[in-house]
């Protein structure tokens, strides 16, 4: 339990940063959808409709009703999961490599503990963490949807866009900590993690843009949540047994590596 207490204290100004980030980045969303509202959003779906395929495919045209908020916050979906994405791979590998980086693993490891409960302590943490996370960009949305949505009913459809980044956001977490536990660099971990989420993200970007590679989802987990079949095709559950499967041996491979491998002293 003073592990799982000092890594919530240890991250609780990270914690703080990013989530007065992501509150930003909903208010600054949504602050486009007030100017088309001024604008008149039939002349922006009009506008929309004239614009290449292409682009069409990407915005979700004939999909999203761009005059619903809840539609709109779809829209800027894919951009908010990609920001919490970012905050748990940072958060999954820092929380396992950071005695190395931090040059105080021989404070932890002098501790009677075993390598599996520091482990699942430093786990639950980083879950604690994404929870909160998570808590603060649903209550963010749900303050920015109340001023825009007129009425109309948005709750049920935020809280499924939450649930699907809160799933993103433990499988990027768990896939940081998997690195971090393989490569005993701290900084080379990160990077690595960072570049396959990254990778995974202009993948999902081109599936929408070109509207022919549907055969390559099961290889971004952007495409494992897409806020359209959340919100209006219908979800593939076959995405959650692949999203749970990947869980499972990142978090298998994460205790495994870390106790067989030589921690920098």
């Amino acid at each position: 339990m003073n592990i799982y207490i000092r890594e919530l204290r240890a991250h609780r100004k990270s914690l703080i940063i990013w989530s007065v980030s992501m509150f930003l980045l909903v208010v600054g969303g949504m602050g486009k959808y007030s100017a088309a509202l001024g604008a008149g959003i039939g002349s922006m779906n009009e506008l929309i409709s004239q614009m290449p395929k292409s682009v069409q495919n990407l915005v979700g045209v004939g999909v999203f009703d761009l005059s619903k908020a809840i539609d709109y916050f779809g829209l800027l979906f894919l951009y908010i999961a990609l920001m919490a994405t970012v905050h748990a791979i940072m958060l999954g590998t820092g929380i396992i490599s950071k005695e190395e980086r931090d040059k105080t693993v021989e404070f932890l490891m002098v501790k009677p503990i075993s390598r599996q409960k520091i482990i699942t302590s430093k786990l639950f943490s980083a879950l604690t963490m994404l929870i909160l996370f998570n808590i603060v960009t649903y209550l963010s949305g749900i303050l920015i949807l109340s001023k825009y949505s007129k009425g109309i009913p948005f709750i049920t459809g935020l809280s499924k866009l939450m649930l699907a980044m809160l799933a993103m956001q433990i499988l990027f977490a768990a896939f940081g900590a998997f690195m971090a536990a393989v490569i005993n660099k701290p900084k080379l971990s990160a990077a690595v993690g960072t570049s396959v989420l990254l990778a995974m993200f202009m993948l999902s970007i081109m599936i929408d843009i070109t509207g022919r590679l549907d055969y390559l989802r099961y290889f971004t987990v952007f495409k494992y949540f897409d806020a359209k079949d959340i919100l209006k095709l219908g979800y593939n559950f076959n995405y959650s047994i692949v999203a749970a499967a990947v869980l499972i041996v990142t978090i298998y491979g994460t205790y495994y590596f870390y106790k067989k491998r030589d921690l920098k002293i």
